[in-house]
Protein backbone atom coordinates (compact mmCIF):
# COMPACT_ATOMS: atom_id res chain seq x y z
CA UNK A 1 0.00 0.00 0.00
CA UNK A 2 2.73 2.50 1.00
CA UNK A 3 6.12 2.50 -0.68
CA UNK A 4 7.82 5.63 0.63
CA UNK A 5 7.27 7.17 4.06
CA UNK A 6 8.43 10.70 4.87
CA UNK A 7 9.12 11.52 8.51
CA UNK A 8 9.71 15.21 9.33
CA UNK A 9 12.34 15.51 12.05
CA UNK A 10 13.35 18.38 14.32
CA UNK A 11 16.89 17.40 15.26
CA UNK A 12 16.71 19.70 18.26
CA UNK A 13 13.82 17.72 19.75
CA UNK A 14 14.25 14.10 18.68
CA UNK A 15 13.38 12.91 22.19
CA UNK A 16 9.79 14.07 21.59
CA UNK A 17 9.50 12.07 18.34
CA UNK A 18 10.04 8.56 19.65
CA UNK A 19 6.44 7.40 19.20
CA UNK A 20 6.21 8.77 15.65
CA UNK A 21 9.59 7.26 14.76
CA UNK A 22 8.50 3.83 16.00
CA UNK A 23 5.17 4.11 14.15
CA UNK A 24 6.97 4.97 10.90
CA UNK A 25 9.40 2.07 11.38
CA UNK A 26 6.53 -0.33 12.07
CA UNK A 27 4.66 0.80 8.95
CA UNK A 28 7.83 0.55 6.88
CA UNK A 29 8.36 -3.01 8.06
CA UNK A 30 4.75 -3.95 7.44
CA UNK A 31 4.64 -2.53 3.91
CA UNK A 32 8.28 -2.98 2.93
CA UNK A 33 8.50 0.78 2.47
CA UNK A 34 11.56 2.97 2.58
CA UNK A 35 11.70 5.87 5.04
CA UNK A 36 13.14 9.30 4.38
CA UNK A 37 13.77 11.55 7.37
CA UNK A 38 13.31 15.20 6.38
CA UNK A 39 14.70 18.14 8.32
CA UNK A 40 14.43 21.86 7.67
CA UNK A 41 17.22 24.20 8.70
CA UNK A 42 18.35 27.76 8.23
CA UNK A 43 21.40 28.90 6.30
CA UNK A 44 22.53 30.61 9.50
CA UNK A 45 24.31 28.93 12.43
CA UNK A 46 21.87 27.44 14.92
CA UNK A 47 21.71 25.28 18.02
CA UNK A 48 21.78 22.04 16.00
CA UNK A 49 24.32 22.87 13.31
CA UNK A 50 26.54 25.73 12.17
CA UNK A 51 25.98 25.22 8.44
CA UNK A 52 23.41 23.53 6.20
CA UNK A 53 26.10 20.97 5.29
CA UNK A 54 26.67 20.10 8.95
CA UNK A 55 22.90 19.81 9.40
CA UNK A 56 22.66 17.44 6.42
CA UNK A 57 25.44 15.28 7.89
CA UNK A 58 23.71 15.12 11.28
CA UNK A 59 20.40 14.24 9.62
CA UNK A 60 22.09 11.45 7.64
CA UNK A 61 23.60 10.07 10.86
CA UNK A 62 20.19 10.26 12.51
CA UNK A 63 18.65 8.29 9.62
CA UNK A 64 21.35 5.63 9.87
CA UNK A 65 20.77 5.39 13.61
CA UNK A 66 17.02 4.93 13.04
CA UNK A 67 17.76 2.08 10.65
CA UNK A 68 19.74 0.39 13.37
CA UNK A 69 17.59 1.20 16.42
CA UNK A 70 14.15 0.70 14.87
CA UNK A 71 15.07 -1.91 12.29
CA UNK A 72 14.21 0.08 9.19
CA UNK A 73 15.66 -1.71 6.18
CA UNK A 74 15.88 1.22 3.75
CA UNK A 75 16.42 4.78 4.98
CA UNK A 76 17.45 8.10 3.52
CA UNK A 77 17.69 11.67 4.70
CA UNK A 78 16.65 14.87 2.96
CA UNK A 79 17.86 18.18 4.37
CA UNK A 80 16.07 21.34 3.29
CA UNK A 81 17.40 24.86 3.77
CA UNK A 82 14.94 27.69 4.33
CA UNK A 83 15.57 31.40 4.74
CA UNK A 84 13.27 31.45 7.79
CA UNK A 85 12.31 27.91 8.89
CA UNK A 86 9.76 29.16 11.43
CA UNK A 87 7.79 30.85 8.66
CA UNK A 88 8.50 28.47 5.78
CA UNK A 89 8.36 25.09 7.56
CA UNK A 90 4.94 23.97 6.31
CA UNK A 91 5.63 24.96 2.70
CA UNK A 92 9.08 23.31 2.75
CA UNK A 93 7.60 20.08 4.12
CA UNK A 94 4.87 20.14 1.46
CA UNK A 95 7.52 20.59 -1.25
CA UNK A 96 9.64 17.79 0.21
CA UNK A 97 6.73 15.33 -0.07
CA UNK A 98 6.84 15.70 -3.84
CA UNK A 99 10.61 16.11 -4.17
CA UNK A 100 11.25 12.73 -2.59
CA UNK A 101 8.12 11.02 -3.94
CA UNK A 102 6.59 10.07 -0.59
CA UNK A 103 3.14 8.52 -0.47
CA UNK A 104 2.73 8.73 3.32
CA UNK A 105 3.86 11.29 5.87
CA UNK A 106 4.20 10.22 9.52
CA UNK A 107 4.53 13.23 11.81
CA UNK A 108 4.88 13.68 15.51
CA UNK A 109 2.30 16.02 16.96
CA UNK A 110 1.49 17.72 20.22
CA UNK A 111 -1.61 17.93 22.35
CA UNK A 112 -3.70 20.85 21.08
CA UNK A 113 -3.95 23.84 23.37
CA UNK A 114 -6.73 26.39 23.59
CA UNK A 115 -4.77 29.14 21.87
CA UNK A 116 -2.71 26.99 19.52
CA UNK A 117 -2.23 29.08 16.39
CA UNK A 118 -1.52 26.27 13.99
CA UNK A 119 -0.63 22.69 13.38
CA UNK A 120 2.17 21.77 11.00
CA UNK A 121 0.67 18.30 10.59
CA UNK A 122 -2.77 19.72 9.88
CA UNK A 123 -1.36 22.08 7.31
CA UNK A 124 0.62 19.33 5.55
CA UNK A 125 -2.47 17.09 5.57
CA UNK A 126 -4.64 19.73 3.94
CA UNK A 127 -2.07 20.97 1.42
CA UNK A 128 -0.70 17.70 0.01
CA UNK A 129 -2.31 14.91 -1.92
CA UNK A 130 -0.74 12.11 0.14
CA UNK A 131 -1.88 10.44 3.35
CA UNK A 132 -0.67 12.02 6.59
CA UNK A 133 -0.56 10.21 9.93
CA UNK A 134 -0.23 12.40 13.02
CA UNK A 135 1.20 10.59 16.02
CA UNK A 136 0.98 12.05 19.50
CA UNK A 137 3.90 11.23 21.73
Amino acid sequence: MFQHIMVPVDLGHTDKLETALRAAADLAGHYGARVTYVGVTSGQPGSVAHTPQEFAEKLAKFAAMQAEVNGVAEVASHAVTAHDPAVELDRKLEEAVHEIGADLVVMGSHIPRTFDLGSHGGRVATQTDVSVMLVRG
